[in-house]
């Protein structure tokens, strides 16, 4: 029943990518240093430390999903605070690749995406999704028995595919390509085949969301605890002890599912699945990174190396994780990512308003500047993406039924939504 909110949240995302992408082809700038040119100081160092809490969020996931794949792939051996602090190195991994220039990054990059296709369609295969649903859930809008748990999910889905400071990163490496933007048909030219390398990019990030959101409902809808726990028993798994042997329906999460496929389709989907996740980690780490450095120089003007600015980022990104990681289990870890995609969702604002303003300027864009058609549609995106967004802090700060709580969201909903309406 989620599935068309994938779909949407995809081509929502490939359309916003276009526009960050002429951005960067018209202006030769990228969408931070457009922001530093048109916004005042303040607005801007705020606007600034949004993207920053989204890169941060974005690195918090990454880090989570690293540490859970090493230790299922470790059989458990390294726990998960050690999974934690082994993700350090992938700060290095990448400052090492840097040196041998942006081609190469971009080669490595398809690699991981390659080994995600590869790991989670052969989940998919293996776990042999109804196909009849699977159309049905993409082309028909519905969401039968919904309430809040599958709203936060789906606000979760927007928040993952549409990644704020993607669009800073996606303005950013247009500009890697060599463009004479005097010559009009060039530019027009060069936007036509960023779009296409989007649309490519994109599908292929759909359908591996596919595989995931597919085999997770083929394989753990409306299983109990005793189910698993019992094949798990008898396939000697040495994660049984994992679910209790209760009638309980069960909850899965990305430690949780690799358990389970590898009790229901052997050791390998366990391993295969790991392999995925880790690669999934990488990938989010090198658009993290890369993001961070063009947010960094674009907003403040301030030329840091990539080493430093790493450094800080990891460093805010895996202390509050550690503590999680070591004071507490893996429900509370997956629960804290559940929570970044939201987080996620929260920031899409601050990267949609800035990129459908500056495309809609004639004095940014020069002739290929924003039609009527494209000024109205976004307004009205970003209108339903921040009722959603409130919509769902209501709800969430209603269930935690305490008045301190009710307050503290109330006067921060003010603020972000006055700010919102600033940028507009």
């Amino acid at each position: 029943q989620l599935l068309w909110v994938l779909m949407l949240a995809t081509i929502i995302g490939l359309l916003l990518q276009r526009l960050a992408a002429r951005l960067g082809v018209v202006t030769g700038l990228h969408l931070a240093e457009v922001c530093h040119r048109q916004y005042q100081k303040v607005p801007r160092i705020i606007l600034w430390l949004m993207v920053e809490l989204a890169i941060i969020g974005s690195d918090m996931q990454e880090v989570i999903g690293s540490a859970i794949a090493i230790n299922l792939l470790s059989v458990g051996k390294i726990p998960l605070w050690g999974g934690v602090l082994i993700t350090i190195a992938d700060t290095f991994v990448f400052l090492f690749l840097d040196k041998y220039g942006l081609r190469k990054l971009e080669a490595f990059f398809g690699f991981l995406i390659t080994i995600m296709a590869l790991t989670f369609g052969y989940e998919y295969i293996t776990v042999k999704p109804n196909q009849e649903k699977l159309l049905q859930g993409l082309f028909i809008p519905y969401c039968q028995n919904c309430g809040t748990p599958q709203l936060e999910q789906a606000v979760g889905i927007v928040g993952a595919v549409i990644m704020p400071h993607n669009m800073y990163l996606h303005s950013a490496l247009v500009k890697s390509r060599q463009v004479n933007r005097a010559n009009k048909r060039e530019v027009r030219e060069a936007n036509k085949y960023f779009f296409i390398e989007s649309c490519i990019a994109l599908f292929v990030s759909f359908i591996i969301n596919i595989f995931v959101v597919t085999v997770f409902a083929e394989a753990f809808f409306e299983k109990t605890n005793a189910d698993v726990s019992n094949v798990c028993a008898n396939s000697s798994s040495p994660h049984s002890s994992l679910f209790q042997n209760n009638n309980n329906t069960l909850e899965v999460d990305i430690y949780k599912g690799g358990v389970v496929l590898g009790c229901y389709f052997g050791p390998a989907a366990l391993y295969i699945w790991a392999i995925g996740i880790l690669a999934a980690g990488q990938s989010s780490t090198m658009t993290g990174t890369y993001s961070g450095q063009f947010v960094m120089e674009g907003f403040l003007n301030l030329r840091w190396s990539r080493f430093a600015r790493v450094l800080l980022t990891r460093s805010i990104a895996i202390t509050p994780t550690l503590f999680v990681a070591i004071f507490q289990d893996v429900e509370h870890l997956t629960g804290m990512n559940d929570f970044l995609n939201v987080l996620m969702s929260l920031q899409l604002p601050f990267a949609l308003i800035p990129v459908l303003t500056f495309t809609s300027l004639p004095s940014v864009m020069n002739d290929f500047a924003n039609g009527l058609f494209w000024k109205i549609a976004g307004g009205l995106l970003i209108l339903l993406i921040c009722g959603i967004n409130m919509y769902f802090v209501v709800a969430y700060v209603k269930a935690l039924n305490h008045m301190a709580l009710y307050i503290g969201a109330a006067v921060l909903s003010v603020v972000y939504l006055s700010f919102v309406a600033y940028l507009v």
